[in-house]
């Protein structure tokens, strides 16, 4: 069964990450665009500048910053077509997620994640 992953940026691509998707608004700070491997770059399903400016990734916001993104998702005009292409992406291979943050546990890759699997589960 396929899987939904996440990774971040700047690690090397694993042998079982499948399609990926750069699930940030902005480049990665740092790589180059010919040293990324990626499959699709929806940069409106990232969240909005405003909301990812007030998260400023502190952990303590998180909460807030979950709600709120997963508000975002559930208005967004590109929400039908994401969840599509990952559902289609997923009856092929994983689906990995790749985004820049530092913190690998409080980041909008993780909200993605979790709201994609309750969207398509």
């Amino acid at each position: 069964m396929s899987k939904i992953k996440i990774r971040r940026a700047y690690t090397e691509k694993g042998k079982d990450d499948g399609y990926c998707i750069l699930v940030d608004r902005l480049w990665p700070r740092g790589i180059k665009k010919e040293n990324l491997s990626y499959s699709w770059w929806p940069k409106d399903i990232a969240p909005s500048d405003k909301l990812r400016k007030s998260f400023d990734h502190n952990e303590d916001k998180f909460s807030d910053f979950k709600q709120s993104y997963k508000k975002e998702l559930e208005d967004n005009d590109l929400k039908d077509e994401f969840l599509d292409k990952v559902k289609y992406q997923l009856n092929k291979h994983n689906v990995t997620f790749i985004y820049g943050a530092k913190d690998e546990e409080h980041n909008q890759a993780v909200v993605l994640k979790e709201w994609v699997e309750e969207k398509i589960n």
